[in-house]
């Protein structure tokens, strides 16, 4: 085995059920960052609990015109009070915002809130608070011990409003019943 890995932008990680970690229990998550200084990501099918998109601008001091209802979602633990907007590469977006692949970006600025709530936004877009990160070789080693899956995204897997169903979809995406997985943690 040499040094080289697999670059995870732009890939999705499917938690595998046995994993260990309460907070990526049934976690599906994209990766918007992977380089030799580890790897960030988004877990997009977990809302956040007891806070709306409307409490969020409230909170932020920005107005909220659009009546949309919108979920906010728990990215990870790390930086909990801050924001990531994951979108459709048609909202241009400034200088912070990231290409994670050909049809997704992440923007982490006000200005993106701002023109969600004005409608003026992207016409997909995912709101979390907090991130998952994983420092080098981290990732790589929790996927190697079978804890991650690695699935190629789809606009469904990562914007689809069905949370509950994302983390089913994603395993079925790479041809596995997700019931043959599902008792691998449970015997002795």
């Amino acid at each position: 085995m040499g040094m080289e890995t697999t670059n995870l932008t732009g890939k999705l990680l499917v938690a595998m059920p046995g994993m260990g970690d309460p907070r990526f229990e049934r976690a599906v998550l994209l990766i918007c960052t992977h380089d030799g200084e580890g790897a960030m990501g988004l877990m997009v099918n977990k809302p956040a609990p007891q806070l709306s998109f409307h409490d969020l601008l409230t909170q932020l001091q920005l107005p909220c015109e659009t009546a949309a209802p919108r979920q906010v979602h728990f990215g990870g633990p790390v930086e909990g009070q801050r924001g990531f907007v994951l979108h459709s590469r048609d909202y241009a977006g400034d200088a912070s915002t990231l290409a994670v692949d050909e049809t997704t970006a992440m923007t982490a600025t006000l200005d993106i809130l701002r023109d969600i709530a004005g409608g003026t936004g992207p016409a997909h877009a995912l709101v979390a608070l907090g991130y998952a990160g994983w420092s080098p070789g981290q990732v790589e080693g929790e996927i190697a011990a079978n804890g991650w899956l690695v699935v190629d995204p789809t606009p469904e897997l990562v914007f689809g409003a069905d949370n509950d169903a994302k983390w089913m979809a994603a395993i079925r995406a790479l041809g596995i019943d997700p019931l043959l997985l599902s008792g691998a943690g449970g015997r002795a």
